[in-house]
């Protein structure tokens, strides 16, 4: 069997380590995983509810327009529903728009280190990749802008930026759509959206008017707590979400991610929750941050990324070895650095006693 050769260049995505086998292989009786920023809250009790109520459905096909998730969507975020695709994760829209316009002999702008979906579906595409190095954790769209040829057809833009948590600003971002050519697709990845509070974070549907070259992408995995469960979606223009739909594959969601994005939305009360909690956490988090003299980003996310001024997967051992499961910033382009979920006031409380043993340890050698 001989593969196309530039798949073998696309590193294997490895996720965190799962919970019952820390366990198994250091014999702990509980282990604490903050390394995927899931919400540790889970989801709405209504989305159980619902839930329960597809069970008999399990032997039927899907509905492959999402038709009843479409129009309430669309109504909640108060644009035609043929403005909408959805994904096995928003992460499967990225592979749609690689696939529907990426390919040898193109290329694609994005930001140094980012989300790494966008790097490995357009290598796996053929297509060029023009990488621009994070100013401070923060995209510099005057150079990003400046990269952008005649080749170029996909420009990505994490916004809150994984792994750093950081955004760029309205002012930015319109002064950054402004130069972009209309040819060019910018892709908004705005999988954390509703954890921001910043005052000056972009609100991107409404500009979808003035620049049609923009798709937006967020997911129901984070703060709506459905990450098992597989299911974003992208808000454009028709023609866009027309282009995707070539691509997509069919009964590419599930009832049951189906049945919980629509009863997701309508627990909005739960979103409000999460993202007060989440900040008062995070808070907690980086008080503690500072005390100990520990540099981080400003974070408008449900994670945080730390320099622990040790090597990262030294850093990441020694907490594993405590049950505690993050993600080491070697994987994640920032070594020296942890990306560290926010968590429960609990699992918070043993985190930053865990983080102190390892700081207070490593300043005595």
């Amino acid at each position: 069997m001989i593969p196309k050769q530039r798949i073998l260049d696309v590193p294997i995505y490895q996720p965190g380590k799962p919970i019952d086998e820390v366990k198994r292989e250091l014999g702990l009786t509980e282990v604490i995983k903050l390394a995927s920023n899931e919400n540790p809250f889970g989801c709405s009790p209504k989305v159980k509810e619902a839930l329960a109520a597809e069970l008999n459905t399990l032997a039927v096909y899907p509905d492959g327009g999402s038709m009843q998730l479409r129009e309430e969507l669309a109504a909640f975020l108060q644009v035609d529903p043929s403005q909408l695709i959805f994904g096995n994760g928003s992460d499967e829209i990225v592979l749609m728009i690689s696939r529907a316009y990426l390919s040898e002999g193109t290329n694609t702008v994005m930001a140094t280190p980012t989300f790494s979906q966008y790097r490995s579906n357009a290598k796996i595409e053929g297509a060029e990749l023009i990488e621009v190095p994070l100013k401070d954790g923060v995209h510099d769209l005057d150079a990003m802008a400046e990269a952008i040829n005649s080749q170029t057809r996909v420009v990505w833009v994490c916004n809150p930026n994984n792994p750093s948590g950081t955004i760029v600003t309205e002012s930015e971002l319109l002064a950054f759509l402004d130069k972009v050519p209309r040819d060019v697709l910018v892709v908004m990845d705005e999988a954390y959206y509703e954890y921001v509070v910043a005052e000056d974070y972009p609100q991107t549907i409404p500009l979808l008017d003035k620049y049609p070259n923009l798709i937006i992408l967020r997911t129901f995995s984070k703060i709506y707590g459905l990450a098992a469960l597989r299911i974003g979606y992208g808000v454009a223009h028709a023609n866009i979400v027309g282009h995707l739909n070539h691509v997509r594959e069919p009964f590419n969601t599930s009832s049951l991610a189906q049945a919980a994005a629509r009863t997701a939305l309508t627990d909005q009360e739960f979103v409000r929750s999460c993202r007060e909690q989440n900040r008062i956490n995070l808070k907690r988090m980086t008080d503690k941050f500072d005390e100990l003299g520990l540099d981080y980003f400003p974070t408008q996310t449900n994670f945080v990324l730390v320099n622990m001024k040790e090597d990262s997967d030294v850093v990441f051992r020694k907490l594993l070895a405590q049950g505690l499961i993050v993600r080491s910033g070697n994987a994640l382009g920032f070594p020296g650095y942890q990306r560290i979920t926010v968590g429960t006031a609990e699992q918070n409380d043993k985190l930053l006693t865990a983080v102190e043993t390892v700081v207070r340890e490593a300043l005595k050698q």
